[in-house]
């Protein structure tokens, strides 16, 4: 069995609770449809990583898995937030393969199927945190969570108004994709920590191993929407080239293009007006001008460092499943 498929593997099996303990609190109740809005991107799959970051953070600390569920549930519950709103702000029609939920639903019952979950994020750690912590260690953890979601929606901002800047520099991407990738990671393996009990530093490490992840993820996740397919990725390929999104791909490509070169990006960069022979010729520039190997060594830069803030934490099952999963996003293709 290959690498990514024990990290699948483990996924399923650590995430199973999770699953349940979502099902739950989103069950029918009237009015049915905003549960059923609220839970269509949850039902239609996606990779868990962050709940099954809080749990086995949760286990790294020394804590046991079941005490983390609820935290787990209440990371995943926000990452499906933003995705619900951040698919009605890109306009995307699909996501994990599905119609995306104002698709389905409309972009009205969209929003309050987002704003259900955001609630639900603070009632799954208010109402289901593990018996044995303190509740200085429960508006802890909702410390961190809520600092992870002001810190996503600056990353957002920044994300929605890179399109129409013409000086985005890689550190402003950077700061930028740690805002709305890292801070959620980092979150992850906080809460799981405190749900262990774990002291400050040991929650310190596990959120700066996860900080440096997540950008690693961030830079991964924007390579496949170029190189993926789309079947493959579930959403439209090219996508960020046509809304004009400064990835650190084509910062890269935009600084180091000759001049034919960066004119063939400039007409992919036309939002809705861009064929697709013209998102074809772009992505060739961006293989010529090496930008899309130079982000895959970026990335593999912030694995390194990843790792370095584990090793204040004992070896353990636990933790090697983490270093696993973060040698798995160098390696997946979706």
């Amino acid at each position: 069995m290959s690498d990514a498929q024990n990290i699948q593997k483990n996924l399923l099996k650590t995430t199973g609770p999770v699953n349940e303990f979502i099902a739950n609190i989103l069950q029918d109740k009237k009015p049915v449809q905003i549960y059923e809005a609220s839970r269509h991107l949850i039902e239609a799959g996606g990779k868990r990583l962050r709940p099954f970051l809080t749990i086995k953070a949760c286990e790294a600390a020394g804590g046991n898995a079941k005490d983390a569920v609820p935290f787990a549930a209440a990371v995943e519950i926000l990452h499906n937030f933003t995705l619900v709103h951040d698919d009605v702000m890109d306009h995307d029609s699909l996501r994990r393969g599905k119609p995306t939920v104002h698709t389905k639903f409309g972009e009205p019952m969209a929003i309050l199927a987002g704003d259900m979950l955001f609630a639900k994020v603070y009632q799954s750690v208010l109402d289901y945190a593990p018996a044995h912590i303190s509740s200085e260690d429960v508006v802890w953890a909702l410390q961190k969570i809520t600092d992870s979601i002001i810190t996503l929606c600056e990353g957002q901002v920044l994300d929605i108004s890179f399109p129409k800047a013409t000086d985005v520099s890689e550190e402003d991407y950077l700061f930028m994709i740690g805002g709305k990738t890292s801070a959620l990671f980092k979150a992850c393996a906080e809460v799981g920590a405190i749900a262990a009990g774990a002291q400050i530093e040991v929650v310190d490490a596990l959120g700066k191993f996860a900080w440096d992840s997540g950008i690693a993820f961030q830079i991964i996740d924007d390579i496949l929407g170029i190189t993926a397919d789309e079947k493959t990725l579930g959403k439209p390929v090219g996508s960020d080239i046509r809304e004009c999104k400064k990835t650190i791909i084509m910062i890269h490509a935009l600084k180091n293009a000759d001049e034919n070169q960066k004119k063939i990006l400039l007409e992919a960069m036309k939002e809705e007006e861009a064929t697709h022979e013209e998102i074809e010729a772009a992505v060739e520039v961006l293989r010529e001008v090496g930008s899309i190997e130079y982000a895959k060594k970026e990335a593999e830069k912030y694995l390194e460092t990843a790792f370095k803030s584990l090793n204040v934490i004992k070896d353990s099952d636990a933790k090697s499943q983490l270093i696993s999963l973060v040698n798995y996003f160098v390696q997946r293709q979706y």
